[in-house]
């Protein structure tokens, strides 16, 4: 019997500090055994990582996915670039966009969607550093609020 739910594995929180996420899409990911085991451990680094559309096909590039300690001689390489699964119609429109407008398509988090592993991209815009200032600042004040309002609830 299969899993049912989702179940978080990694998140890019650095790509919303660096970047304006526009549109969210899911895709699904082509790897092998011992990637897959590795992912269970929760071995999985999606800071640097970035997607590129070539020849009509998506491809992950530099995730790090450590090698899996008992995996021997089928480990692979930890940041090979990996394909992922999109209909054809949604990278062709993906590809127009990219071309068009000058975005960028990164992975914002990787999860196990009923035992399949999927991949949350975003259609990026990236942030000026005065963007990345003034979303500190209302984090800070939003935060600054919230402690106000906890410590206005004990009195």
């Amino acid at each position: 019997m299969k899993k049912q739910g989702t179940k978080q594995i990694a998140a890019n929180r650095k790509a919303y500090h660096d970047y304006f996420v526009e549109e969210a899409f899911e895709a699904g990911i082509a790897l092998f055994g011992t990637e897959v085991k590795s992912l269970r451990q929760g071995t999985v680094n999606l800071k640097d990582s970035w997607c590129d559309i070539e020849n009509g096909e998506i491809f992950l590039k530099q995730m790090h996915i450590s090698p899996y300690e008992k995996g021997n001689i089928f480990n692979k390489d930890p940041i090979r670039p990996r394909k992922l699964l999109m209909h054809k119609k949604e990278i062709l429109r993906l590809y127009g966009i990219l071309k068009q407008e000058g975005l960028t398509l990164i992975p914002l988090s990787l999860y196990f969607k009923d035992s399949k592993v999927k991949v949350e991209l975003g259609l990026c815009r990236g942030k000026k550093l005065y963007d990345k200032r003034s979303a500190m600042a209302q984090k800070d004040a939003k935060r600054t609020m919230e402690r106000a309002i906890k410590e206005g609830a004990r009195d």
